[in-house]
């Protein structure tokens, strides 16, 4: 393979050496680093030593090892993440895993605006991209949102939103759209069903930051004729909470105040 003049073999044969070490290859002999990187033992040696001294391996005299410290490698780049950086990885999972649509929000005002999604195919008559706005009171992870507000601001929104039917399924009165946000709150998901849309049903999980705040909201959606609302919380809930637990786990590496839209 031709390389360009700026290309530093080296750099590559130091980072294929760190590579070498996986879960089924926790600690190596040189030789073994030598034949699995295509280096020479003396090469290996080199690097191997290298890396000793830099305080990324370890060696007992004969086995070599990682240490923690190569996680400084990741969190440079994870140090950096925005939220949707981070969550889109885990969404494309989902997606693949469940062949629905996946979308992640924020609340901005009265609503919820799109910082990402990653569709399936389209199942709305309105077309959905990064910046697309839904009145809260009507999605499911405009309710997650909702939920997590603080009880005074929550009161606000509730007396000064104009709950309006989108179609016959939605929620327009206050006091029930109170309990239905109780109920959000508790079991720590929302399902809607065709309350944005007639033949849109939807569940949403919260997403929460380093400080336990809820930050932003990822959902699923599914046309109506497809699954049920059994369906969507026995099919869908158990894989969309493992998306957020990841994507958590990432933005928990994340530098703190890092973690914007």
């Amino acid at each position: 393979m031709t390389r360009e003049p700026y290309y530093v073999q080296s750099l590559e044969r130091g980072l294929a050496v760190i590579r070498a070490f996986d879960a089924e290859h926790r600690e190596l002999t040189l030789s073994e680093v030598a034949r699995l990187c295509g280096l020479t033992r003396a090469a290996a040696r080199r690097f191997l030593l290298t890396l000793t001294d830099l305080g990324y391996v370890r060696s007992d005299g004969r086995l070599f090892s990682l240490t923690p410290r190569v996680l400084e490698l990741g969190y440079a780049f994870l140090g950096g993440l925005t939220l949707p950086e981070a969550a889109e990885p885990h969404m494309e999972h989902l997606v693949a895993e469940v062949r629905e649509s996946c979308s992640l929000s924020v609340l901005d005002g009265d609503d919820i605006v799109y910082v990402s999604r990653v569709p399936t195919s389209r199942i709305m008559r309105v077309a959905i991209n990064v910046g697309t706005r839904f009145p809260a009171y009507a999605t499911s992870m405009g309710r997650v949102l909702l939920a997590a507000l603080p009880g005074p601001e929550l009161e606000a929104y509730l007396a000064r939103a104009k709950l309006e039917p989108l179609t016959d399924r939605t929620v327009c009165s206050p006091g029930e759209l109170r309990a239905e946000l109780d109920r959000v709150r508790e079991s720590g998901h929302s399902i809607v069903d065709q309350e944005l849309e007639e033949g849109l049903r939807a569940i949403a999980a919260p997403i929460r930051d380093r400080s336990g705040a809820t930050t932003g909201a990822l959902n699923v959606s599914v046309h109506a004729a497809r699954a049920t609302v059994d369906t969507i919380r026995e099919r869908l809930l158990p894989p969309l909470l493992a998306a957020t637990t990841a994507i958590e786990n990432d933005l928990r590496i994340a530098a703190p105040g890092r973690t914007r839209a």
